[in-house]
């Protein structure tokens, strides 16, 4: 519980972590910006041999990204991945993304 102007309540109310641009690179890797403003790079190639993310195999369909409902999503809206498991698998140079920008 946390206290905010006397007013107890029950969450921390940190706000959710949501994605805000989503863009397509060489390799099956993912560009993501945050709300939090970091952005970085995920590699998406592992996850390819998994019956979930056989659409990505496309190449039409991985360069297809679009951001729905605060997560990146293809094959309108069949998959998808929460930006809380993006921001755990970012590569470690990520921190070059946060001030420099998208690659």
């Amino acid at each position: 519980m946390i206290i905010i102007d006397g007013y107890g309540y029950a969450d921390d109310m940190r706000p959710v972590l949501a994605v805000v641009e989503a863009r397509a690179l060489e390799g099956r890797k993912l560009f993501t910006r945050f709300n939090d403003g970091t952005s970085c790079v995920t590699d998406l190639a592992p996850l390819m041999s998994k019956p979930l993310f056989a659409p990505l195999k496309d190449d039409a369909v991985f360069r297809n990204v679009s951001v729905e409902y605060s997560a990146p999503s293809w094959a309108n809206g069949e998959v998808d991945l929460a930006p809380e498991w993006l921001k755990v698998h970012c590569t470690a140079n990520q921190s070059a993304y946060r001030t420099t920008g998208a690659p």
